[in-house]
C-alpha cells in the first residue's frame, strides 16, 4: 500500500502545488467579449453586468489596446444598434456602415495582426423581434431565410476585418453555408467559431440587457434543451463535417460535462463562453462580501480549461490575464 500521506506532501507549498499542477491557465488562452454600441460618445454600464460597459467607438479601441497589452488572446465583438435602426431582418447586421462593422475595423485599424478580432454572427441584436432569425407568417424562424442573412452579415463582418466568425444563432446549416460564401469571395482565410453545442439557459439574462434585446420569449426551438446531451455531440460532428474551425460549447460552468465529451471527440480545437449569467453570480456574491471575487473567477476558469477548453470567453479575461502575468491595472 501506498503511504497514506503520499499525496499531501505534494500540495505543502504553493512552489509544490505549482510543479505538479495538470491544467495550466494563461492569458493567452482567453478571449474578451466586447459591446459597442451605436450613438453614444462615452462607455455606458451594463447594470446587471457590473464593470461590463457598452462601448463607443472611441472607449472601444482604448480598451481593446489595453486588453491585447494584458496579453488576451483575442476579443470577441457585439453590436449594439440603435433601437430606431433594428428591422425584421436585422438589416443593419450587413450594412458595411452598420455598428458591429464599423467596430470591427476600428479594432483592426488599431491592433493590426496583433490580436485576434472576433465577430458574433447572429441577428439577435439587430431584430426588432429579437430572434436569432428572420421569422415566417406564422412567427418561427424560418431556417433558410435566415442563413441568406448570415452570408450577408459574414460577408460584411469578413470585409471589416474579424478574423474569426461566431455563428451562434443555431440555425441548421449555417456553418456550411457561410463557409462556401466566404470561399466563393475569396475569403478562405477567414475561419469560423462555431456555436456547436449552445444551449437555452436561464443564464442569458444579462446579456440581454448588454445588447439592448428586444426578445419577447425564448429560443427553446432552435437553442439545445438543457437536459440533453447526445445532441451537442451531434451538432459538433455536423459543424465540423460543414467547415468550423474551432467549435464552441455555450454557457460553460453549468455545461462542464458537454466540454469534456466534445473536446475527447473535436478534431478542431474547443472553446467555451463563460456567459454574462456565470460572470455576474460572481461578481453579485463578491460585492456581497461572500466569496472573493478574484480567486473565485480564476477558479472557475481553471475548472473550464481543466474540462477541455483550449480557448475561454470570459468577461473576466483582462482581470485574469493581468493576476496571472503578475501585473495589475
Amino acid at each position: 500500500m501506498f503511504p497514506a500521506d503520499r499525496p499531501r506532501r505534494l500540495r505543502r507549498t504553493p512552489a509544490l502545488r505549482r510543479l505538479v499542477a495538470q491544467t495550466s491557465l494563461e492569458p493567452r488562452h482567453l478571449v474578451l467579449p466586447m459591446f459597442v454600441a451605436d450613438g453614444i460618445d462615452a462607455p455606458r454600464e451594463i447594470s446587471s453586468m457590473p464593470g461590463v460597459v457598452q462601448h463607443s467607438l472611441d472607449s472601444l479601441r482604448s480598451a481593446a489596446v489595453d486588453a491585447i497589452a494584458a496579453g488576451v488572446g483575442g476579443l470577441m465583438l457585439f453590436g449594439v444598434p440603435r433601437a430606431e435602426d433594428k428591422d425584421a431582418t436585422g438589416s443593419a447586421a450587413s450594412d458595411p456602415d452598420g455598428i458591429l462593422n464599423r467596430g470591427l475595423r476600428t479594432l483592426r485599424s488599431e491592433l493590426g495582426v496583433d490580436a485576434v478580432v472576433m465577430a458574433d454572427t447572429c441577428l439577435d441584436e439587430f431584430t426588432d423581434h429579437g430572434h436569432c432569425g428572420v421569422l415566417d407568417a406564422h412567427g418561427a424562424v424560418d431556417n433558410d431565410a435566415t442563413l441568406s442573412r448570415y452570408v450577408d452579415m459574414a460577408l460584411a463582418q469578413a470585409d471589416s476585418g474579424a478574423d474569426l466568425l461566431g455563428t451562434s444563432g443555431m440555425m441548421d446549416g449555417q456553418v456550411g453555408a457561410i463557409r462556401s460564401a466566404l470561399d466563393a469571395a475569396g475569403r478562405t482565410d477567414t475561419g469560423i467559431i462555431a456555436y456547436a453545442a449552445k444551449y437555452a439557459s436561464a443564464f442569458y439574462g444579462p446579456f440581454r440587457e448588454a445588447v439592448g434585446s428586444s426578445l419577447q420569449g425564448d429560443r427553446r426551438t432552435y437553442q439545445q434543451d438543457s437536459a440533453n446531451r447526445r445532441e451537442a455531440q451531434l451538432e459538433t460532428d455536423l459543424d465540423v463535417a460543414e467547415g468550423a474551425d474551432i467549435v464552441m460549447v455555450k454557457p460553460a460552468m453549468s455545461y462542464l460535462d458537454i466540454l469534456r465529451e466534445v473536446a475527447d471527440r473535436s478534431p478542431v480545437p474547443v472553446a467555451a463562453y463563460q456567459i454574462s449569467g456565470e460572470y455576474s453570480m460572481i461578481v453579485a456574491a463578491a460585492n456581497n462580501g461572500w466569496i472573493d471575487r478574484d480567486a473565485a473567477a480564476l477558479e472557475s476558469l481553471v475548472c473550464i480549461k481543466r474540462a477541455g477548453a483550449d480557448v475561454i470567453l470570459t468577461y473576466f479575461a483582462v482581470d485574469i490575464a493581468r493576476t496571472l502575468s503578475g501585473t495589475s491595472s
